[in-house]
C-alpha cells in the first residue's frame, strides 16, 4: 500500500494494522515529523518516501525521497500498489485522491476534505471510508437502500462547558478532546462541530442519501445508525479505535478480532443529545449546505483559514464559526463545474478570509 500521512494518528494505526496482517508498505508520505518517519522507514523499508520540504528531504537517508505536493504525486504515480491510504490533513489531500483514482488505485479515505470540497467530481466506487462513522454506515447498509442515515458526534472539548464561556476558549482548551486522540486540526473541528458538518457531506457523497443527520453520543460507542423503509433502525457499535475501519478499508473482509467487543453492562447506559447552534454556531448552515453540497469547498477553505488565524492567536475561538459562516454567505453563488474550479474557488475564499 501507499500511506499518505504516516506520522499522524491514522497513519500510525494503519502501520499497526499493516504489521499485524503482513501488508507491504511501498510508500511512506509524512510532513514534518522526521524523527518518527525515520523510525518507520527503518521498520517498513518503503520503496519511496516523501516529506513536506526539500530541506527535510535532505535529512532522510533513503535513495528515493520526494518533497512537497509534487513529491506526493510522484510517489503515487511511481508506486505499483493498488491501494492508497489518504490520511493527509486538509485540502492538501484532494489532489492525491484525484491522482490515485486517475492511476486506477483504490483510495482508503481518511482525508475528509477531498469529498467536502470536491465530492461532486469523485466517484465513490473508488473509495473505501476510514472515518469510523462512514465505515459504520457501510457496515450497516450492506447494499440496502436507507431511508435515513445518522452519524454520531462526541460533542468535542466543549460539550459540557457553559455556553457563555466557549466564545473565549483557548487553543489548549480546544485540543482537549474527551474521547479520541487526534491531530490538532480535527480536534479543533470537533470542538466547533465543523468536523461533523463535513462528515454529513461525506456521507451524502459516499452513499447518495440526502437524508443525513448527526446527534451527540458522548461515549462514542455508537458510531452510526441507519433507518430503513420498514421502520427498523440498526446501529453499529465499537470501542473508539480506528484500527477496525482501517482493517476493513485495507482488506475488505476481517474475520479475526481487531478490537475487544463492547460490553453493554460495563457501558451501563447511553445518552443522546441534539446538536444545537447555541453551542455549535456552525450548525446553523447545516440544512442549506446539505441542499447545496458543492459549496463545501467554501466552508472547507474558510474553516482552514480561520483555524490558522486561531492557532496564530489572531482571532478568538468564537470567531472560527463566524468567519466560516461569513464566507459561506459571501460566496453563496458558488457552483463549481470542474475540479479546476474547485481549486480556484479554494484560493479565492482563502484570500477573502485573510482580509477579514
Amino acid at each position: 500500500m501507499v500511506l499518505l500521512g504516516s506520522t499522524g494518528s491514522i497513519g500510525v494505526n494503519t502501520l499497526a494494522v499493516a504489521e499485524r496482517f503482513n501488508i507491504r508498505v511501498e510508500v511512506l508520505v509524512a510532513g514534518n515529523n522526521i524523527a518518527l518517519l525515520k523510525e518507520q522507514i527503518v521498520k517498513f523499508q518503503p520503496c519511496f518516501v516523501s516529506v513536506a520540504t526539500k530541506e527535510l528531504a535532505e535529512q532522510i537517508d533513503h535513495p528515493r525521497v520526494f518533497w512537497g505536493e509534487e513529491g506526493i504525486v510522484k510517489a503515487i504515480r511511481n508506486s505499483s500498489s493498488s491501494i492508497v491510504v489518504n490520511a493527509l490533513v486538509g485540502f492538501l489531500g484532494l489532489r492525491p485522491t484525484i491522482v490515485a483514482i486517475e492511476e486506477g488505485k483504490t483510495v482508503a479515505l481518511a482525508n475528509k476534505e477531498s469529498l467536502v470540497a470536491a465530492g461532486a467530481f469523485i466517484d465513490p466506487k473508488h473509495l473505501r471510508p476510514i472515518d469510523s462513522e462512514h465505515f459504520g454506515l457501510w457496515y450497516l447498509l450492506n447494499g440496502r437502500i436507507p431511508k435515513k442515515m445518522t452519524i454520531t458526534a462526541s460533542g468535542g472539548a466543549f460539550r459540557d462547558w457553559p455556553i457563555e464561556k466557549i466564545e473565549h476558549a483557548t487553543l489548549e482548551n480546544a485540543l482537549k478532546h474527551p474521547n479520541w486522540s487526534m491531530g490538532a486540526k480535527i480536534t479543533i473541528d470537533s470542538a466547533t462541530m465543523t468536523n461533523k458538518l463535513f462528515e454529513l457531506l461525506e456521507a451524502r457523497w459516499l452513499y447518495g442519501c440526502e437524508n443525513v443527520d448527526a446527534i451527540i453520543e458522548p461515549k462514542s460507542v455508537i458510531h452510526a445508525l441507519v433507518e430503513f423503509a420498514d421502520g427498523a433502525t440498526t446501529a453499529q457499535m465499537a470501542h473508539p479505535d480506528m484500527k477496525l475501519p482501517i482493517a476493513y478499508a485495507l482488506m475488505q473482509e476481517v474475520n479475526v478480532p481487531v478490537l475487544e467487543p463492547v460490553d453493554l453492562l460495563r457501558v451501563g447506559s447511553l445518552e443522546f443529545r441534539e446538536i444545537i447552534p447555541d453551542r455549535y454556531p456552525i450548525w446553523a448552515i447545516k440544512e442549506d449546505l446539505l441542499k447545496h453540497p458543492k459549496r463545501g469547498v467554501v466552508v472547507n477553505a474558510a474553516n482552514e483559514a480561520a483555524i490558522t488565524k486561531f492557532v496564530e492567536g489572531r482571532i478568538a475561538f468564537g470567531d472560527l464559526p463566524r468567519l466560516t459562516i461569513a464566507a459561506y454567505e459571501h460566496f453563496s453563488g458558488v457552483d463549481p463545474q470542474s475540479i479546476d474550479e474547485v481549486f480556484e474557488i479554494d484560493r479565492e475564499v482563502r484570500r477573502w478570509c485573510e482580509t477579514r
